[in-house]
Parts: structure tokens; sequence; C-alpha cells
């Protein structure tokens, strides 16, 4: 493979940038690459943050936005923060905020923590009643979908399963 930057030399530095605007990938050669390590030296010496000069690598991906360009004009009905003003801040104001911005954050979620679904650590005293119930809770939507199907025995073994769970937890205490 021809590197891209001089298309003389053979590419053997691979360079994959991901932002908003998706992923971009370029291929280089050595003379090239320290051309580039060279110039993010320079940057650093000049407070140039990373993502800066990689945008100057590869080009903005994205149309320059202005502040009114920015999508969306969605604004919490509790706390005034608007949508916009995220990723400024990189905070959320307040816990409307998560219900009034659903659609915007549900993909951004997803891409950072790989769900939208807070699962956080179980303590370990009352971890395995909450892993129970969790696992309790996932028997029930699968049993859902079994019956919706029309798969009545693997329906019948969720329930069976849900049953010894909720047995488990009755033993300890934990009624559901």
């Amino acid at each position: 493979m021809i590197c891209e930057e001089c298309g003389r030399n053979e590419a053997i530095v691979h360079i994959v940038q991901i932002g908003p605007g998706g992923r971009s990938e370029k291929n280089i050669c050595m003379s090239c690459a320290a051309r580039y390590g060279a110039s993010i030296l320079r940057a650093q010496q000049q407070n140039v943050s990373a993502d800066d000069f990689l945008k100057g690598i590869f080009g903005s991906n994205q149309p320059a936005q202005t502040e009114e360009d920015d999508a969306p004009h969605i604004t919490c009905p509790n706390c005034g923060m608007r949508f916009q003003d995220f990723p400024k801040t990189g905070q959320i104001g307040c816990s409307v905020c998560y219900e009034t911005f659903h659609h915007e954050l549900t993909p951004l979620l997803r891409r950072i923590h790989g769900s939208s679904v807070h699962r956080g650590k179980i303590p370990r005293r009352s971890g395995s009643t909450i892993m129970l119930r969790q696992e309790a809770e996932q028997l029930r939507a699968r049993l859902k979908e079994a019956v919706a199907r029309e798969e009545y025995e693997k329906a019948a073994e969720y329930r069976d399963r849900i049953r010894g769970l909720e047995r488990r937890l009755e033993e300890d205490g934990y009624g559901t």
C-alpha cells in the first residue's frame, strides 16, 4: 500500500481517528509518520490538543457549525439546560434532563459505555439477592418473548427457573 500523504513510499503506519463524524483512517510511510510525530511535539509545546491536531491531519469530517445550527434545540423544563450546552460542559443538569434528552443521549451512552442501561456494581453483602432478582427479571423478559413466539417448552423452562429463584429469595427472607 502506498502512503496516502506523499504517494511515494510504502505505508507502514496506520492512523485511526474516531470522532463525532465517524471513523477516519490514514495509511502513511515512516518518513511522513516522523513528520507527524514532530508536529505532535510542536503541538504539545504550543498547547494544542490531540483532537485539534488530528482534525488538522484528517480535516474536519463535519461542516463548521454555529451555535444556532447545533441541533437539537431542546431545553429541560426542570433546570433550563439546553442540549447544545451538554457537549460544552460534559455534564447533565438534573435527573429530568435524562428524560428530556433521552433520544439524543441514548446513542451517545451506547457508544461510550456499550449500553444505555446503568448496571453498576453489586455490593458484596446483598449481592446475591440483587443478582437473583436481576436474573429473575431477565428470565421474565425471556418468558414473555418465548410466549409471544409460541415457544411454550422454553417458556415452561423459564417459568420453572423463575419459580426456583423466587423460592430461594423467600428462603433468604427477601420475597419478591
